[in-house]
């Protein structure tokens, strides 16, 4: 997959074209304007959420243009209510009052777990953790949707796309694919599958265990791979490709067989996706998380220290000796605030209001989210005000490579009891379509494409 960052692609995101347009882009030697400073993970510049989780610091107009990030924080998340999750259309960064953020819509099932649910006209659900972390041992208790087109993904992602995936594809539910990236760098022999009973059916624990010098992928309790860091220098960057930075971690489901996707994502994910799909109940794919948790370790051996509250970078090469561990401010005023200014509140009563408190205001910055993502500049959450695109087709690639998780639509993902929901059986999957992941590795692309686009 090219640069797994990948959030699935929908055409409906592109078609309020002038907005789309004008839209300021970030990338390698163009970095984002002083007036919009935030490189979100799609591309794009903006404020805001757009400098909270996953903003870019490589490609913002300044490495204080995104906000520091929240440590790592070692906990058990049953997940079992809404309660600790906030929609991307609330939250300024205050880790203290959620442990996840949401697009898409996350429901309640049985009081004991969450549903990413994917219905029609919609990229899916993703929850993404709000506390970061700089190496650790997290483990996801879930099961998987089903069908061609259709993926689940657990994954670490980091703002310069360091990247750890567990990724599954709906028309094999006896592999998962393990995957790694450094800095979002293609690379299609880094992708593995491993064996595991029919994730559908079955609630697994997926397990990685992020050192400073090896990964390891485990199901159940069982290593299945191992990834040693110096195995993956690259005499030509003369560095490690290795991931190695501050990551959140992310749940997802995403429809990756669109037909507005380029073949080799197609192709990858089985196939279209088909909307009158009987693996769809109460109107959409479902996967099913119970618990994550996330096991802190120390950061690596002479990390600069100047606190202990949050992440920062102190140097655009993004790597691990360019990490500092400081006391800085993780938390925006409004909407309108920035890394650079994060006191600006335009709908506080007084500026000192909002200096001493900054939170203040976010109720109000948070309703008016949705107009201001209509309007001119600046764009103020990622694929809700803005979508993307960071890919391109890699079709006709035949091995290796991941399609990653991650994304969402624009419903505020307020959820609902899932008290009438019921799980369906699993047909199985056909010998020819579980044979074209086992072997060869698996075809991948990323074309990123979020958009405003409601659930019908």
């Amino acid at each position: 997959m090219v640069r797994s960052v990948v959030l699935s692609a929908l055409a409906a995101a592109l078609s309020a074209t002038a907005v789309y347009a004008a839209i300021p882009t970030c990338g390698p030697n163009n970095p984002c304007p002083e007036a919009t400073p935030c490189c979100s993970q799609y591309g794009q510049c903006g404020v805001g959420a757009y400098c909270l989780g996953g903003c870019d610091p490589l490609f913002s107009h300044s490495l204080t243009s995104c906000v520091a990030a929240p440590v790592c924080k070692s906990s058990d998340y049953k997940l079992t209510s809404l309660s600790d999750i906030t929609p991307n259309t609330q939250y300024l960064g205050d880790s203290s009052k959620a442990s996840w953020v949401s697009s898409g819509t996350p429901v309640v099932y049985q009081d004991n777990s969450l549903l990413l649910t994917m219905a029609p006209n919609t990229v899916g659900t993703l929850l993404s953790s709000t506390h970061y972390v700089w190496y650790g041992k997290i483990s996801a208790t879930m099961t998987t949707s089903q069908g061609a087109g259709v993926v689940t993904a657990f994954i670490m992602m980091s703002d310069v796309k360091d990247e750890i995936d567990f990724e599954f594809v709906g028309v094999d539910l006896e592999h998962v694919q393990s995957n790694y990236y450094f800095q979002g760098i293609t690379d299609y022999g880094n992708g593995q599958n491993l064996a595991v009973s029919n994730t559908v059916q079955n609630v697994h624990t997926y397990t990685l265990d992020w050192q400073p010098d090896y990964i390891t992928w485990s199901i159940d309790g069982r290593v299945m791979r191992t990834k040693n860091r110096n195995e993956t220098w690259n005499a030509t960057a003369q560095q490690y490709h290795f991931p190695q930075t501050p990551a959140r971690i992310m749940l997802s489901l995403w429809p990756a067989g669109l037909p507005t996707n380029g073949q080799g994502t197609i192709d990858w994910a089985g196939g279209l996706v088909d909307w009158n799909s009987p693996y769809m109940q109460n109107g959409y794919f479902y996967a099913m998380v119970k618990d994550v948790n996330v096991q802190c370790y120390d950061p690596p051996t002479g990390y600069n220290s100047s606190g202990s509250k949050s992440y920062v970078y102190n140097s655009r090469a993004g790597t691990n000796d360019t990490i500092a561990v400081t006391n800085q401010n993780t938390i925006l005023a409004s909407f309108q605030a920035t890394g650079e200014d994060p006191s600006k509140n335009p709908n506080a009563q007084s500026s000192s209001a909002a200096a001493s408190s900054p939170s203040a205001g976010a109720s109000k910055s948070s309703s008016a989210a949705a107009s201001a993502s209509t309007s001119a500049a600046p764009e103020t959450v990622p694929g809700v005000s803005g979508a993307g695109n960071r890919g391109e087709d890699t079709s006709g690639v035949q091995s290796g490579g991941s399609g990653s998780a991650a994304t969402g639509s624009s419903s505020s993902g307020s959820g609902s009891s899932g008290s009438g929901f019921s799980q369906g059986t699993t047909p199985s999957t056909s010998d020819a379509q579980r044979m074209r992941f086992v072997q060869g590795g698996s075809v991948a692309v990323v074309v990123v494409a979020l958009g405003a686009v409601l659930f019908l």
